[in-house]
């Protein structure tokens, strides 16, 4: 456990610079009050990041793991500086349930297949110190809704930015969200290239998508040591 913590310090260190660069750019971009949408949430990372960088309006997060959102609900269940929404679910492309892989560095956790044979698979056990047989994750179910639904419901009207980091259930958040694209102005979300999960999807049915609802790709970036980048779209009409 002492190994998984001190890489996952290192990669948060180069992480911390990737993320400075990518605020960096929405900062000149987003100065108003903003209204914020994270779904991926994990421990509160970006929460903390969006609070950070930009005079916030109001944070809707989302976690669906319910290991993860015991960390994050203590974080900030008293916050007091914005209003920060948190929900303890997941959003797709329909109302369901699925199996979650809740891994044992929990910022891996998928609802994606994953493919025990694939090489970046087997290089990341061995990076991380664990063996096959090593209890790495456990099944945990999970509940997904449309965020075209959660908007409605909330009647929210303007984002000014959405943030997807599921790893590799992307492309179903923004499936589900094809009502309330009109009504945003940044799509901020990574996109894993290995083959360690299999996703059922691909980068340009992603890139499709969003052209085809007048988006448009602005920013691109490698994440460090992974075979991951990070996207910024910008909607065209706003």
């Amino acid at each position: 456990m002492f190994r998984i913590y001190f890489i996952k310090k290192v990669i948060n260190l180069f992480d911390y610079f990737q993320q400075k660069k990518i605020f960096n750019y929405l900062k000149k971009r987003l100065s108003d009050k903003v209204t914020l949408i994270d779904v991926g949430a994990h421990h509160g990372e970006t929460i903390n990041n969006f609070l950070n960088n930009f005079d916030v309006l109001e944070i809707h997060s989302f976690e669906a793991s319910p290991e993860n959102f015991k960390i994050l609900n203590k974080k900030f269940k008293d916050q007091k500086r914005t209003k920060i929404i948190i929900n303890n679910y997941g959003l797709s492309n329909k109302n369901r349930e699925l199996s979650l892989y809740q891994f044992t560095e929990s910022s891996s956790s998928t609802l994606s297949e994953i493919n025990r044979e694939s090489k970046y698979f087997k290089r990341k056990l061995k990076i991380l110190g664990l063996d096959k047989k090593d209890n790495f994750y456990e099944n945990l179910n999970v509940k997904l809704y449309l965020l075209d639904d959660y908007l409605d419901n909330k009647k929210i009207d303007k984002i000014d930015l959405l943030k997807i980091d599921t790893e590799g259930h992307e492309y179903y958040v923004l499936k589900g969200s094809i009502k309330s694209l009109p009504k945003i102005r940044f799509i901020y979300f990574e996109h894993h290239y290995d083959d360690m999960l299999d996703k059922g999807y691909n980068f340009s049915e992603i890139n499709d998508f969003l052209e085809s609802n007048n988006f448009k790709k602005v920013f691109k970036s490698k994440m460090f040591f992974r075979k991951t980048f990070e996207y910024i779209y910008q909607n065209s009409m706003l």
